[in-house]
């Protein structure tokens, strides 16, 4: 389980993330929705470690991030699609990664095969289209078979095939008894992938609810996505992405 308490995050007098409290669990897929500039990529980052909170705590399985014995094994990420280095197979990066985390070598196949990557793993990563770095991205994440996932607008680049690969995939892991934590703008898509949804505007949790009771006495999901973080914009501060 991944549990924020009173999360908070500043740059300057600009608030990213202000306050958030809320429990992700495990066996389900949890849609994360905002706006752009809401603060959801601030609060991955957060809960990786990779920004230090003004206030409160990000635990993953009652622990920081950092404290985690072997992380790539507990918690698989995908931020970034282009985090690899351009001149390395796709084969290649993940064997770097698995070897360095003391993962079995048979997982990089096992990893390229799940996302589709088998027939091009010799192929610079460089090369490939923003639809097979994502692919790679995936295959990242899933390479230490880690119990939670954290993925950043992972439709980006896919086409209508890879996005429903993605669904399928996301949904899968969750009903093997995983902590799936996937951020999105796009209402529509997580209104076919999650299970639930915490919504947030201007770094605030403005809700956490199921897509029936969203849509419930709105003629559309996105009016009532709309309408609900509209409900933010006399909000003090700036928020920031």
């Amino acid at each position: 389980m991944i549990e924020l308490r009173q999360l908070t995050k500043r740059y300057g007098d600009r608030i990213a993330v202000d306050g958030l409290s809320v429990r992700i669990q495990t066996g389900m897929v949890t849609g994360f929705l905002g706006p752009n500039g809401s603060g959801k990529s601030t609060t991955m980052r957060m809960i990786l470690g990779l920004d230090a909170p003004d206030h409160g705590a990000a635990l993953i399985g009652g622990v920081p991030y950092a404290d985690l014995s072997w992380p790539l094994r507990s918690v698989g990420a995908l931020l970034d699609a282009g985090a690899f280095h351009p001149g390395r197979s796709g084969r290649a990066h993940l064997t770097a990664l698995a070897a360095s985390n003391d993962v079995p070598a048979p997982r990089v196949e096992q990893v390229l095969r799940i996302v589709g990557l088998s027939g091009v793993a010799e192929r610079r990563a460089g090369s490939y289209s923003l639809g097979m770095r994502q692919r790679l991205g995936v295959a990242v994440a899933l390479l230490g078979d880690p119990g939670v996932l954290l993925l950043d607008e992972p439709v980006n680049g896919l086409d209508p095939e890879g996005i429903r690969w993605i669904r399928d995939l996301l949904r899968g892991l969750a009903a093997e008894g995983r902590t799936v934590f996937v951020s999105s703008h796009l209402i529509a898509e997580m209104a076919l992938t999650a299970d639930r949804l915490l919504i947030i505007g201007q770094g605030r949790l403005l809700a956490e609810t199921t897509v029936a009771e969203l849509a419930a006495g709105h003629d559309n999901l996105e009016d009532a996505f709309f309408r609900l973080t509209s409900q933010t914009t006399d909000y003090r501060g700036t928020e920031v992405s």
